[in-house]
């Protein structure tokens, strides 16, 4: 008899919450419009393969055991998390400097001389919903009477499936919006709003670590 590496139940449960936390806006979200309104279709396709690469090494350091890793390599830690937190600083003052200057496309920090892959990667590797899904959220769905890797396994594919609908989502509308929503206003709102968001992140990251 065929054994799954999930109850049921308890995976639905966990898709229901996974569809949510996927859907909220947050620093990938607000990356995906950004690269899209300023970057076009094919640079969405990398961010998203950039974030959610990201997303798999947090799913092979909770395999091997995330608490290890902190505990062998504390310094290790410590400084890709700071790093990764004063990134999204540097991305969210890009946004308010844009925003006081009243001009530029939406941004949250992506430039026609960057890799899309390469800081898609450095949002999500430090994306404070990340943190708190490997932290607090994942944890409640393990079954200690079940073989951990073959859960893991299950969890990582319905986590980056999601991100990846809902992050190509918001980056191909990015797209649509950038013909339709040029008046200074708007974009003046949308990037303080993201500057405020992303050094938000930050702040909670650094104050968790």
């Amino acid at each position: 008899m065929l054994t799954l590496p999930v109850e049921p139940s308890r995976f639905a449960v966990f898709l229901t919450v996974m569809a949510s936390l996927a859907a909220a806006p947050g620093p990938a979200n607000l990356f995906s419009i950004a690269t899209g309104m300023n970057r076009g279709p094919r640079a969405v396709g990398l961010a998203v393969v950039g974030m959610n690469s990201a997303t798999l090494v947090w799913f092979v350091a909770a395999a091997v055991g995330l608490g290890a890793l902190i505990r062998a390599l504390p310094d290790v830690f410590a400084f890709l998390t700071v790093a990764g937190a004063l990134y999204l600083i540097w991305l969210g003052l890009r946004a308010l400097t844009a925003a006081v200057r009243g001009g530029g496309a939406i941004s949250t920090g992506p430039t026609s001389d960057g890799s899309p892959l390469a800081q898609g990667f450095a949002v999500q590797i430090a994306n404070p919903k990340a943190v708190l899904f490997f932290s607090a959220v994942l944890p409640p769905f393990i079954d200690l009477s079940r073989p951990l890797v073959p859960q893991l396994v299950a969890f990582a594919a319905a986590t980056i499936g999601l991100d990846i609908l809902t992050m190509s989502a918001y980056g191909l509308g990015g797209v649509a919006l950038a013909q339709q929503m040029n008046a200074p206003g708007f974009r003046r709102l949308f990037n303080t709003f993201v500057g405020l968001v992303l050094i938000a992140a930050a702040v909670l990251i650094l104050t968790r670590h």
